[in-house]
């Protein structure tokens, strides 16, 4: 999750529904003080629970078209629920934060990473990747925070990918 200027956004949401209600609560939230759901990807430690959770709550989700369609083949999709598009190429605005999509190599339909702003400060989001690239590095580059998530894959370890 990341706040900045009041405006609280969900970043991925892997859990089911009462698993990250009980998170929220733990961080002392509540899922109305959401402004929105960001999706990175298609996988299940990222999104199963993105349509359940936002459909519960009446949160927007933000996603690429391509993760969309790839949610949609899942059967992982709900009606009723507000989508916005993203692509890697433009920034959005959701209420006081800025949301700058960028595209990035992984082993999805079209995978993006985020760096959120308010104008005063940015924070960088690279969770999964494929590989590193010019792209990558140079996009979140200048941010005040990274954050940064690591998965173990034997096969890229000992390949050098």
């Amino acid at each position: 999750m990341a706040e900045a200027d009041g405006t609280r956004v969900l970043i991925d949401c892997g859990l089911g529904l009462r698993d990250t209600e009980r998170r929220l609560a733990r961080l002392g939230l509540e899922p109305r003080d959401l402004s929105a759901i960001l999706v990175t990807h298609e996988h299940g430690d990222h999104a199963c629970g993105v349509f359940e959770f936002a459909a519960a709550h009446c949160i927007c989700v933000y996603l690429t078209h391509g993760t969309l369609r790839a949610l949609e083949a899942e059967g992982r999709v709900l009606g009723g629920v507000q989508v916005r598009f993203l692509s890697g190429r433009e920034a959005v605005r959701i209420e006081g934060m800025e949301v700058r999509p960028f595209t990035v190599p992984h082993d999805a339909r079209e995978p993006v990473q985020y760096v959120l702003s308010d104008g005063a400060a940015r924070l960088g989001v690279l969770t999964d990747i494929g590989c590193s690239t010019l792209h990558v590095e140079r996009t979140p580059s200048g941010c005040d925070a990274p954050v940064l998530g690591c998965n173990y894959e034997g096969g890229m370890l000992w390949g050098g990918a």
